[in-house]
Order: structure tokens, then C-alpha cells, then sequence
């Protein structure tokens, strides 16, 4: 039997490893590494601070609790952009 749809993606984010120099997050197959360096928002949070994140709209990741929205182009390509911490 062949679907003639694919189903909705279940694949939710999951941090994989922290690190004192950042963190990999694991997100539809591919594993992604943060440094802090370039994602200053999450150096001086908590474990379960940085892993209460959620898949929004299949290409952003949200992160409630510190009010961090990241695209998965931003965390793929982070030298395109300019990144500003508060």
C-alpha cells in the first residue's frame, strides 16, 4: 500500500549536548551545533532552560521561557545575519 500523502513531521527539537562552548540540537534529522559566541542568549541560562524549545511553523525554533525565536536558516547560516543580544 503507498500513501498518497506524507503525514505531518512528528520530529520535534532535541537538545543533544551542552557544552561550555555551546550546544547540538537535533532537528528533523540533522544535528545542529550553537556555539555561545554567536548565540549569546543562551550563555548563562539553565539545562532545562535551554531545552524547553519548541518547532513553530516547521522552520522556527522558539524558545518560551527566555523569548528566543530563531530560524533554521539563521542557525544554519549565522554569519548572514547580524545576531544582537539585550
Amino acid at each position: 500500500m503507498k500513501l498518497k500523502k506524507h503525514g505531518k513531521s512528528t520530529s520535534k527539537p532535541e537538545v543533544t549536548n551542552i557544552s561550555e562552548h555551546g550546544f547540538w540540537i537535533l532537528l528533523s534529522g540533522a544535528e545542529y551545533f550553537l556555539p555561545f559566541d554567536k548565540f549569546p542568549w543562551f550563555k548563562d541560562v539553565s539545562i532545562a532552560e535551554i531545552t524547553n524549545v519548541q518547532l513553530l511553523h516547521g522552520s522556527h525554533l522558539y524558545w518560551d521561557v527566555l523569548d528566543v525565536d530563531l530560524s533554521c536558516d539563521i542557525i544554519e547560516h549565522p554569519e548572514k545575519y547580524k545576531l544582537l543580544a539585550n
